[in-house]
């Protein structure tokens, strides 16, 4: 645990060349013990210091970016917002005023700095408040305020209640920190974005706490990161899928789109869409936009007769009603080795029935098991073709 006497010294001069020392030591797991020993001889009680926030910079470089002066907490690392999902809403607000009132270590106002036009941070946390200062610098107002006490007049909130506690997650939103229904009703007078846990049950949000606004749902690279409230005065649509990819082109979906798709047997290929549009209840805009139906009107999967770029697809062999045996007779028809199994609508663990199946091939497949209407179907496909990529035709196999 850091304390302010910690950010006061890593952020000295004296702190800075510790620091620099400090991370010439690799704390791999076959030199941590040694590495953690020999900085304990060189530095002594600023050793624990040192050497978390040079392991917790290694880590923040992928979500963050160039951010090697920073300083963090583990549950702050841990939380803190990838830096493209923060630019996007950062996009969003461009132009406004923004007060980030749980600013933590300051991973937000990064984003927010030079696209809104004025930006204010603040966190009830003493520590992580004297953090975000060292991180951001002096061109963003940062002070130690309450979230459910308004600091200030600006016209845009942005609240992140804490979902962790000891680096474990919490899933019920009235154990926040602060609790989300509370800091709906504080700032109910205000524009409001609210990052909140993806796995949220909506309907329910909606029903127990009155929200009437857009909730998004983004992803990065294939990980669903957050959900994103934004109250009435921000809302584009009802429901909003947004995927990022680092490289290349990401799209949105929301409810405004066309849902125009049937429901159908499947055909050349399944398609399993990105978790941003499935967690924001967008299947059928996905699929009337692509050309694609669905397998069952309750069910996620979708087919077509090719996969959108950019989309996990699973090109069919054999189509067969799940049964284990069948399956395992018709894995071992086509010499199957390894086996990637994904589940939906069906009590099957996957790594359970993998080793069930007793798999001595040499060719990698994949199953898809699935309700469709009453019972479950199980489909036989070639190894997955991420992004689109069309494999060679299986059925050549």
């Amino acid at each position: 645990m850091f304390d302010l006497s910690d950010v006061t010294y890593l952020s000295s001069e004296a702190g800075r060349t510790d620091l620099a020392r400090a991370s010439a030591y690799t704390f791999s797991p076959s030199t941590l013990v040694a590495d953690t020993a020999a900085l304990r001889a060189e530095f002594g009680g600023r050793a624990a210091v040192l050497a978390q926030t040079v392991q917790l910079r290694r880590k923040a470089t992928a979500k963050l970016g160039d951010v090697g002066h920073w300083l963090f907490t583990d549950d702050a690392l841990q939380q803190a917002t990838p830096a493209a999902v923060a630019r996007h809403r950062a996009a969003r607000l461009a132009g406004s005023v923004v007060h980030d009132v749980t600013c933590s270590v300051g991973a937000e106002l990064a984003a927010l700095d030079g696209v809104a036009a004025t930006v204010i941070g603040s966190d009830i946390d003493p520590v992580r408040t004297a953090m975000a200062r060292h991180n951001i610098g002096e061109q963003v107002l940062i002070c130690r305020a309450d979230a459910l006490a308004p600091a200030s007049r600006a016209q845009v909130v942005i609240a992140d209640p804490g979902r962790r506690s000891g680096g474990r997650r919490r899933f019920d939103p009235s154990a926040y920190t602060p609790p989300l229904d509370a800091v709906l009703r504080t700032y109910a007078d205000r524009d409001l974005v609210v990052k909140c846990a993806p796995g949220l049950d909506f309907t329910d949000l909606r029903e127990q706490t009155g929200f009437d606004g857009e909730i998004e749902v983004v992803s990065l690279d294939g990980g669903v990161r957050e959900a994103c409230l934004w109250s009435a005065g921000l809302a584009c649509a009802r429901r909003r899928a947004t995927v990022l990819v680092t490289s290349g082109q990401g799209y949105q979906l929301t409810d405004a789109d066309p849902d125009d798709c049937a429901v159908g047997e499947a055909g050349e290929w399944i398609i399993d869409p990105d978790g941003a549009v499935v967690r924001a209840g967008l299947v059928r805009q996905y699929a009337a936009r692509h050309g694609l139906w669905q397998l069952d009107s309750r069910i996620a999967y979708l087919s077509g007769d090719a996969v959108p770029a950019g989309t996990q697809g699973y090109r069919v062999l054999d189509t067969l009603p799940y049964n284990e045996k069948r399956l395992r007779q018709a894995l071992a028809a086509r010499d199957c080795g390894s086996l990637e199994i994904t589940v939906r609508g069906v009590d099957v663990d996957p790594a359970v029935l993998r080793t069930r199946l007793k798999l001595r091939g040499s060719v990698a497949l994949s199953a898809v098991i699935t309700r469709i209407g009453s019972g479950a179907q199980a489909f036989v496909c070639a190894a997955r073709s991420p992004g689109g990529t069309h494999t060679p035709s299986p059925r050549s196999v």
